[in-house]
């Protein structure tokens, strides 16, 4: 589906859901901030070049499939996000559940799976303009494995697809693969298909991902143990193969390769014969330590595919490299591997649980170093600031470090790029000279400077903290972001 036509559809959805709808209840925020609730000026929009990911004919449309957008994982949006006009910032308190991944379904609404701590994973579909819950469906529940860490577990549901028929994709914490249709007003979810994996899967190997290569064979891979593995989803056999190291991470899908990055190397994988195959793996730089604000001794980057055909994640060096390969199987007399090792943010102060963002031959990342479990006693402790661009040279040989911005603290959103205004969108959270008070604000960045366009304040304490949630940009240009709390949201006014 075009933009232009999606676009229609939406509003036309929006006009139709309206009448409805009953009113959100925002989440509640009594202390706010001291801090100024706007801050900046208005942005001019400075229009980039986009990178233009193939379409995965067994996902939804891009940018709308998945937590990062496409099949190459760029984090990018051609559509537009606010300009900081007039911002309205607002939200919509739910059940405690955490948002993640936020998809677009075909008519406009958000269309998640949202983990619990009390609860089991559930299914929701969400009014994209009022924020009300449209449509439930709770998943299967099981008991984490002994030393999993809750804040940070993606299982069962943090990682799922949309595909063209608004069909949900989702691995079970019961070691399942879901299919669930959402129906075109978005208020009802039916369970179409379930396949069982667990024949490859012992019971405290959870399914960090699983997405369809482009012949729709689905690949899953799990946290531990590292299983590489392949259902047929018409015969319903399964192969796997096994790494012996945790896949975090979900991972990239391209035309003829699979590209996983595990606790300690990078992947190209193909199918033969219906089993994984690995066609070439490098082991990065790691320091070994599990750096505070990441899940594992490893990258925390999902791999990103660039133009130009080069493949990119984050090390575990310290400081942490921007690490950038070439993606073909068989390479030219003379080149490498590895095009580039970049460092970014300090040393002792480094660290990323996020995809890189992709637009041309620029990589952009952001710090997470230092964040800690929103639960536990030290919740309230202040990150390392930091956002950095990384472009590969033209001739392929060597990248730079463009620009650094020392100011800016994300803790752990993923961040994504809107070219047609040329600002990076992020989720920061700001020292607030009082006592008590855990201040986030919608910010935005210039990809081309690295300066501060604008920041628009979302919310003080707990139920507005983000925990890892990605953020998303829907057709008409509102930012969403699920919280804590439930669901935040940015347009301007």
């Amino acid at each position: 589906m075009s933009t232009k036509r999606w676009t229609a559809s939406v509003l036309t959805a929006l006009v139709l859901a309206l009448a409805p709808a009953a009113a959100a209840e925002p989440i509640l925020d009594p202390l706010g901030t001291t801090l100024p609730r706007y801050q900046g000026a208005p942005a001019a929009a400075q229009q980039l070049a986009y990178t233009r990911a193939p379409r995965n004919p067994f996902m939804a449309p891009n940018p709308r499939s998945n937590i990062h957008n496409d099949t190459w994982m760029t984090d990018a949006y051609r559509g537009p996000g606010p300009l900081g006009n007039a911002p309205v910032a607002f939200s919509n308190a739910m059940s405690p559940a955490l948002c993640g991944s936020l998809t677009f379904h075909s008519r406009g609404f958000l269309v998640s799976v949202c983990p619990s701590l009390v609860a089991p994973p559930q299914v929701r579909v969400i009014d994209p303009h009022t924020l009300e819950l449209l449509a439930t469906y709770d998943m299967p529940n099981a008991p984490d494995p002994p030393g999993t860490k809750a804040y940070q577990n993606f299982a069962g549901g943090g990682y799922f697809f949309l595909d063209g028929r608004d069909r949900v994709w989702s691995a079970t914490k019961t070691s399942h693969l879901f299919v669930l249709q959402v129906s075109p007003d978005g208020r009802t979810i039916t369970k179409t298909r379930d396949y069982d994996l667990s024949s490859v899967l012992a019971p405290d190997e959870r399914i960090s991902s699983a997405l369809p290569d482009f012949r729709g064979r689905v690949w899953f891979v799990s946290k531990r143990n590292g299983k590489v593995a392949i259902l047929n989803t018409r015969t319903r056999r399964i192969r796997a193969i096994r790494l012996g190291e945790d896949i975090q991470n979900s991972f990239t899908v391209d035309r003829r390769g699979i590209y996983v990055v595990s606790s300690k190397r990078m992947y190209r994988f193909r199918a033969r014969g219906g089993k994984p195959q690995v066609q070439w793996k490098a082991t990065y730089r790691n320091s070994g330590i599990v750096k505070p604000g990441q899940a594992d001794a490893g990258s925390g980057t999902t791999p990103t595919i660039m133009k130009g055909g080069y493949v990119a994640i984050t090390d575990n060096a310290d400081p942490m490299n921007v690490v950038v390969y070439r993606k073909a199987v068989r390479l030219r007399r003379g080149q490498r591997r590895v095009v580039c090792r970049v460092p970014v943010f300090d040393h002792g102060a480094s660290a990323t649980e996020n995809s890189l963002i992709t637009n041309g031959r620029s990589l952009y990342v952001e710090n997470n170093y230092g964040y800690q479990d929103p639960f536990g006693p030290n919740s309230g402790a202040l990150t390392t600031p930091g956002f950095a661009r990384v472009d590969v040279n033209r001739n392929g040989r060597g990248c730079r470090k463009v620009w650094t911005n020392a100011t800016e603290r994300a803790p752990t959103v993923v961040p994504k790029l809107s070219t047609r205004t040329g600002l990076i969108y992020t989720y920061a959270r700001d020292p607030d000279p009082l006592p008590l008070r855990q201040p986030y604000f919608w910010t935005a960045i210039s990809a081309r400077t690295g300066a501060t366009a604008f920041k628009v304040y979302a919310g003080n304490g707990l139920g507005f903290n983000n925990n890892y949630a990605g953020l998303a940009l829907g057709p008409t240009g509102t930012a969403y972001l699920g919280v804590t709390g439930g669901l935040v949201a940015l347009r301007d006014g």
